[in-house]
């Protein structure tokens, strides 16, 4: 199956894209959507038209998936729902999936899609450790989520990534299996990310509540001012391009969008090395993750 021209329809496709003669122990997954037209990020289209959202989308798409395969000795899962063919950017998006391994999204809710994936992790790359981001935190680094990778392979059992508007952007886990504990977590509530945390540290087989620690807070893009905060953290990507593309500049006649005050982010989105006696790794803030 070539990826990018035929619907993804069977886990695994590229699997044998990553095999190597030493076994695969760190993961990074990406749970993402072909940016279509009208499909996606049809909040911004309050101010853009449903190819310029999406094609915001396809661009946060390339900046993460050029992220997670900067990682070291990490793999790249993507699970993905809807057609790559039928993406803004199409041929791109083709090209950065040609080195992953490509399955499909299964399940009905987000919890039970989050939980596949993670099922997916653990019967291609056995023993791996993972972290999981979404397509909408476009500032991501490679750095950030070796960090990620890093901490659940020798200080946690799993690492929470809030975001700014009361969701999460990243989950790691020692053993990705774990992620089926948070699947019943209630999604697109403000408290998602709090609840999520403290399903988390319940006591479970195998999730100590002390070695459960928290990543960096990070700002998602969910509406036109998350994408300018966002592109403002990362002016330089395709991200970033794509939003002053797609995005009208204040006084060009359409609603203007307020853009965030000088300072109010961090440029650095690094965790402590393990063995800090923290467990609460914040950053100063950006404004939106994942689910929410």
């Amino acid at each position: 199956m070539r990826i990018g021209v035929e619907p993804i329809t069977r886990p695994r496709t590229n699997a044998r894209t990553m095999r190597t003669s030493a076994p695969v122990t760190r993961v990074v997954l990406v749970l993402a959507k072909a940016p279509v037209a009208g499909r996606v990020k049809t909040r911004l289209t309050t101010a853009t038209t449903p190819t310029g959202a999406a094609g915001i989308a396809a661009a946060a798409l390339l900046d993460t998936l050029e992220a997670a395969g900067a990682v070291r000795d990490a793999a790249v899962l993507v699970a993905l729902e809807g057609d790559p063919a039928d993406a803004q950017r199409h041929d791109e998006i083709a090209a950065a999936l040609a080195g992953t391994v490509v399955v499909p999204q299964r399940g009905d809710t987000l919890g039970e899609r989050i939980t596949a994936a993670h099922e997916d992790v653990a019967d291609t790359f056995p023993g791996a450790v993972s972290v999981q981001i979404g397509m909408d935190t476009p500032q991501v680094d490679a750095a950030l989520l070796a960090d990620a990778l890093d901490l659940v392979a020798t200080a946690a059992d799993a690492a929470l990534g809030l975001a700014l508007d009361g969701g999460w952007w990243a989950l790691a886990l020692a053993d990705p299996r774990r992620a089926a504990l948070i699947a019943d977590v209630p999604t697109s509530c403000g408290d998602t990310g709090a609840r999520t945390l403290a399903e988390l540290r319940a006591g479970h087989e195998g999730l100590r509540p002390d070695r459960v620690l928290e990543l960096p807070a990070l700002s998602d893009v969910d509406t036109p001012d998350d994408a300018l905060a966002v592109a403002d953290l990362v002016p330089t990507g395709r991200f970033a391009r794509a939003v002053a593309d797609a995005l009208p500049p204040t006084g060009s006649g359409s609603a203007p969008l307020r853009r965030p005050a000088a300072g109010s982010s961090s440029a650095s989105l690094r965790l402590p090395t393990a063995g800090s006696s923290s467990a609460s790794m914040r950053l100063p803030a950006a404004p939106g993750g994942l689910p929410r």
